[in-house]
């Protein structure tokens, strides 16, 4: 089946996040029966993230804030390259804060296709603050169409008002595809102490509680674009 715009043999994809982080990973995944992996989202620059506590687990889900952390495009793409040569079909969930870092990134990888994060809920400068405007949304997935020969697809957040007006900015850009969604932005405070549970404060929801959120944006979306949807959040 045509997923995208790639040949998958099934629907059911490893979603981008901490099990994506390296190709010894993703090839266990893929070999338990994921029809694809996507990466955890990489960038132009090392980071090393937010501090600890990152990832906790609530009664609704998981809540995480774990700030981006990656070895940098440079050092990542022999992970990718690990993994497709076990023939596997790799997506790369990249991010920057401008067009240009996009494409930085994207001209170093040689995936199977693209995962643009323009969602991510707790990164300033990156993610969903690019992915609340439209305009920004349809010249950076334009700008990486240009130099890419592999599908490309908009991965778009929740947190704003109007998610088909970001999908049809997305769908104008070139995309491929709109994955929907990414995390819920929300936090937790220990009410023993006062203090917020997360090092970064706030961070992104996700598990069981997001799924209805998920349900709703794949349902408003479908209404409105013409490009393939994949669902993602709350599985």
């Amino acid at each position: 089946m045509n997923v995208g715009g790639i040949e998958l043999e099934h629907p059911i994809m490893l979603a981008s996040g901490i099990m994506g982080m390296s190709a010894s990973s993703l090839i266990r995944i893929a070999h338990s029966g994921a029809s694809a992996v996507v990466t955890k989202s990489v960038g132009l620059e090392p980071r090393e993230g937010y501090p600890n506590p990152s990832f906790v687990s609530l009664d609704v889900g998981f809540l995480n804030a774990m700030g981006l952390p990656n070895p940098s495009v440079s050092v990542f793409s022999e992970e990718i390259n690990s993994v497709r040569e076990e023939g596997i079909v790799v997506i790369a969930s990249i991010y920057g804060s401008c067009e240009e870092e996009f494409v930085k990134v994207a001209t170093q990888l040689y995936p199977n296709a693209f995962e643009l994060n323009l969602s991510c809920p707790h990164i300033k400068g990156y993610g969903a603050e690019l992915g609340s405007d439209p305009e920004r949304v349809e010249h950076i997935v334009a700008s990486v169409k240009d130099v890419v020969d592999v599908p490309v697809w908009a991965k778009l957040t929740p947190n704003v008002a109007d998610i088909c007006e970001i999908g049809m900015a997305a769908q104008k850009g070139g995309a491929d595809a709109v994955v929907a969604i990414n995390t819920v932005r929300a936090m937790a405070i220990d009410i023993e102490s006062g203090h917020p549970v997360l090092g970064n404060v706030i961070g992104g929801l996700s598990g069981k509680a997001i799924k209805p959120v998920g349900v709703r944006c794949v349902y408003e979306l479908y209404k409105e674009v013409d490009i393939p949807i994949i669902g993602v959040g709350g599985i």
